[in-house]
Order: structure tokens, then C-alpha cells, then sequence
């Protein structure tokens, strides 16, 4: 009974108290308003700031949308192989007898072609998407390179006898086109519009899994990975087969190719690329009339500008690209400019920077004429260059310079003879022996001639001496050489 009623008592007492505070609260309220001021409100607490990540996304809407436009690429590359001889059917049955599994170099090597060969089938997987709905395809020009039969296989399961239309190795694009009506297209997205840290899914066929969906972020743009590409860079799941899959913005808009991924192991390790698709477009639309991709070419070996290079020629900045060679007869030899020269527009696009340059110009129409600003002994003149058009180029490799005991800057001279004079279509310069330390650094070789020291020429042993003279010492020369049909600027830092 006790305990009853104590449990009875606590709220009453507790009641009690509640009603003793509220009538003081009561009269504390009426003394105020008879003679007190008003007491302000307390002020309202600030709105705390809204969340910058509101939760994670679903990607269930966009894999819908886009998966149907999805394709799996399979390539199949037939090798023929020697005739088999009779020493390996015998050594063949050799092992047979005493149960000893066949080694490789006598196993056998596939089926007889009518010649009496043996074929070999290579067969590889890539990934692509259904550009236009009457069966063009784009993917990786690395992943059909070399195939001698293409199957696409759609979404729906659909095989697809394919023919590429056309490859561009320099950008790795490639279009394939199949005999379909109909096909659901990819939208094509806009990579200004793309920003760092923006969510993107890759659909693809990692290692054969068909339709293999992976997410992640935009990591960097403009990452400087090719020639003619600034690349997207992505934490994106990228595997062997995912070539040639659309990089998916959220919109469901397709804003890049998977190309690549940066990997000692050959598997994922967190860095993929992917061709920025408005390059690509530029690249397919140009294989979808002609079959192939033509370029414009100006003929200058280039190089970034440096702080050093910039002091030297008078910049304020490190913009531009720096000429370091002039093909002979090139358009640029055409027009005037010169290694040594900074070029800093072309046809009226900043260069920034030196990459920027061999984009512009290949972007550029064969046969246009467009004004070229460059800088040159402290001023900026334009020159007007008529574009040529690249042609598949061949690259020597270059020889290493030998190392001996050298000249100021390390170098070693003589004077060019009357026969090496006609032959190399020069007045003058001097011709390098030997060379080591910060020449060598620099790129001279043995063989070049020298034919200019700072803004002077030389045409012999003793201008060349007399110009070096002239340089303060420690400070950067710049050697005009003579290569071949070449003119390049160096920069030698003693």
C-alpha cells in the first residue's frame, strides 16, 4: 500500500509544484506590464547552411535509358602459321605413348587451311555505342585494329556482321557500321558543361561480362595525355573490354570514350581515361564522309615555353610555343617564321600552351589561310601561313650524342667545308664533332651545324667564337642548328 501510494503521490506533488510556477509566472507577468519595459525575444538562431551532398545517387533510371545503346564489339584475327612438318606428328605421338602432356612447341596449332597452314584465331573483346539509328557504331580504333571479322552483339542479343568505316589511330576513334535500322542513339553531351567531381557511369564489357555498369567521378579535364587530345580523367571502374564504352554524365548524355587507364598491373588502379566526345564526333563525322581524317600541318617542331626561355626572348609570361625547328619548305618556312620564334595565336586562338598549338592546327582545314601572331627579338608580328595537310608521319629515332671532351657549352666546331656547304644549301656555320654536358643536355647532336649564336650569324670557326664571347657568363645561349632539312632554336644552359 505504501508503494502505492508514494507512486500515487510523486505526480501529484510534481503536479503541485507545476501549478505553483506557473501562477508566479502569472504574477510576474502582471508586476511587469504594470510598470517593467517589454523584454526583447530572443533572437532566432541563424539557418544553418544547406548540405553540399544530399545523398548518394541512383543509377537505376540511367542505366534504362542508356544501356539498350550499348554494344558489345568482338574481334576475331586469323594468323596462318607454317606448314606442320612430319619431325612433329612423330614427336607428337611420341609423347602420346608414354601419357606425357604435349609440350606447346609440339601441341597441335589448329585446324589445315587448303594450303596445308595451320591457323591461329586471336579473338578479342571491346565495347562501343550506337551513334545514328542506321547502324553506325563508335568504339576504339584500338579495339578493331588488326581484326579480320567484327561481331556486334546489341542489348537485345542480336549478332551483327560489322565493317569499320573508318580509324583514326592518332585520336583512337574508330566507326563501325552494321546492317540494322532502327537502333536506339546515344545523346550526345556537352563536355564544357562537365566539371570535376561530377558523377559519371561507364557501361561496358569488362573481361566479356556483357553490360557491366561501374560509377565514379570526374578526377581532372584536359588531363595531357596525347597529341591531338586533351583526356577526361575518371575514378571509374575501367577494365580490359570496357574500351570503346560511353563515359555517361547524369543527364544520361554520353561525354566521353573510355580509352585508357593508367595501371602497373594491368588491371584497374583508380585511373581511367576517356576521349572527350566532341572530339570524337569531329573525328566520326569526318570517317562517316571520306573514310579518314585529314589534318592540318604547319612544319615546326614545338616545345614549352620556359621561365628561362621566356627572359631569354623577352616575354613577360610563359605562353605560346616555342619554335624549335622549321621544316624546310614547309608552309611555316613558307611564311617567314623561324626557330626561335614564340608563336602565340593561331588564326586567332590563344596558345597557351605548346599542346595547344598541333591541336589548333590539326583542327585546322588544308589549304585555309590564317593570320599567325608571333613574338620575335621582343616585338609581336603576324605572318599569314597557308595550311598543308598532315600526312602519316614516320619518326626516326633520334641518336644518342656521344660524350668526349668539348668547347665552351661543350661543344666541338670546325669549319664546314665547300662541298658540305652546296650540299647542305648553306652560306656558312660550323659543324659540330663532338659534344657533352649542357650542349648535349639541350639535344645538339654531332653533325649539326651551327649557323647562329644568340641573334647573331655565324659563318666560321671565329664567329662562333667571337658570338659566344658576347654572352654573359651563365647565361642561356641560343644555338640556330642546321639537322637534315630542319632549322631548330636551342637553348643551351651553361
Amino acid at each position: 500500500m505504501r508503494v502505492q501510494r508514494k507512486a500515487r503521490l510523486r505526480p501529484w506533488v510534481w503536479g503541485g509544484v507545476s501549478v505553483l510556477v506557473v501562477a508566479a509566472a502569472v504574477w510576474l507577468g502582471v508586476q511587469r506590464g504594470v510598470g517593467a519595459q517589454p523584454v526583447a525575444p530572443a533572437a532566432a538562431p541563424a539557418p544553418s547552411a544547406p548540405a553540399l551532398v544530399t545523398g548518394l545517387p541512383d543509377f537505376t533510371v540511367l542505366v534504362d535509358k542508356v544501356g539498350p545503346s550499348v554494344v558489345n564489339i568482338r574481334t576475331v584475327e586469323r594468323v596462318a602459321r607454317a606448314p606442320q612438318s612430319d619431325v612433329d606428328e612423330q614427336m607428337r605421338e611420341f609423347f602420346r605413348r608414354f601419357g606425357i602432356p604435349l609440350p606447346p612447341e609440339v601441341a597441335p596449332r589448329g585446324p589445315r587451311d587448303p594450303r596445308g597452314e595451320a591457323e591461329r584465331i586471336q579473338r578479342g573483346v571491346g565495347s562501343g555505342f550506337v551513334y545514328s539509328a542506321d547502324g553506325f557504331i563508335l568504339t576504339n580504333a584500338h579495339v578493331v585494329e588488326g581484326a579480320d571479322e567484327l561481331i556486334v552483339t546489341l542489348n537485345d542479343k542480336r549478332e551483327f556482321k560489322a565493317r569499320v568505316v573508318g580509324a583514326d589511330r592518332r585520336t583512337d576513334v574508330a566507326l563501325v557500321k552494321i546492317d540494322a535500322q532502327g537502333l536506339p542513339p546515344v545523346r550526345i553531351g556537352d563536355v564544357e558543361r562537365l566539371k570535376v567531381g561530377e558523377w559519371v557511369v561507364a557501361i561496358g564489357s569488362p573481361f566479356g561480362l556483357d553490360n557491366t555498369v561501374t560509377a565514379g567521378i570526374v578526377s581532372a579535364k584536359q588531363r595531357e595525355t596525347g597529341d591531338f587530345l586533351p583526356f577526361i580523367q575518371t575514378d571509374v571502374a575501367i577494365n580490359p573490354g570496357n574500351s570503346g564504352g560511353p563515359l555517361i554524365n547524369m543527364r544520361g548524355e554520353v561525354v566521353g570514350i573510355n580509352s585508357q587507364i593508367y595501371s602497373r598491373s594491368g588491371g584497374f588502379m583508380g585511373i581511367s581515361f576517356a576521349i572527350p566526345i566532341d572530339e570524337a564526333v569531329r573525328v566520326a563525322e569526318q570517317l562517316r564522309q571520306f573514310g579518314k581524317v585529314t589534318r592540318g600541318r604547319i612544319g615546326v617542331a614545338i616545345e614549352p615555353v620556359s621561365k628561362e626561355v621566356a627572359e631569354a626572348v623577352g616575354l613577360s609570361g610563359t605562353q605560346g610555343a616555342l619554335v624549335r625547328g622549321v621544316e624546310d619548305g614547309s608552309p611555316a618556312a613558307k611564311a617567314g617564321i623561324e626557330p626561335g620564334d614564340v608563336i602565340l595565336r593561331f588564326d586567332g586562338k590563344p596558345v597557351e600552351k605548346s599542346i595547344d598549338l598541333p591541336r589548333i592546327v590539326g583542327a585546322t582545314k588544308p589549304g585555309t589561310r590564317v593570320p599567325v601572331e608571333i613574338w620575335r627579338r621582343g616585338a609581336s608580328r603576324t605572318l599569314t601561313v597557308t595550311v598543308g595537310a598532315l600526312e602519316e608521319e614516320a619518326v626516326a629515332a633520334a641518336e644518342a650524342p656521344r660524350s668526349a671532351q668539348a668547347a665552351p657549352l661543350g661543344l666541338t666546331v670546325r669549319e664546314l667545308s665547300a662541298a658540305e656547304r652546296r650540299e647542305l644549301k648553306v652560306e656558312g656555320g660550323v659543324r659540330v664533332t663532338e659534344v657533352s654536358g649542357a650542349a648535349a643536355s639541350a639535344g645538339v647532336q654531332p653533325g649539326d651545324v651551327v649557323v647562329g649564336v644568340g641573334n647573331q650569324r655565324v659563318s666560321n670557326v671565329r664567329d662562333f667564337e667571337r658570338a659566344l664571347n658576347e654572352v654573359p657568363k651563365g647565361r642561356p645561349v641560343g644555338l640556330l642548328i642546321r639537322r637534315g632539312d630542319w632549322a631548330q632554336w636551342v637553348l643551351v644552359r651553361p
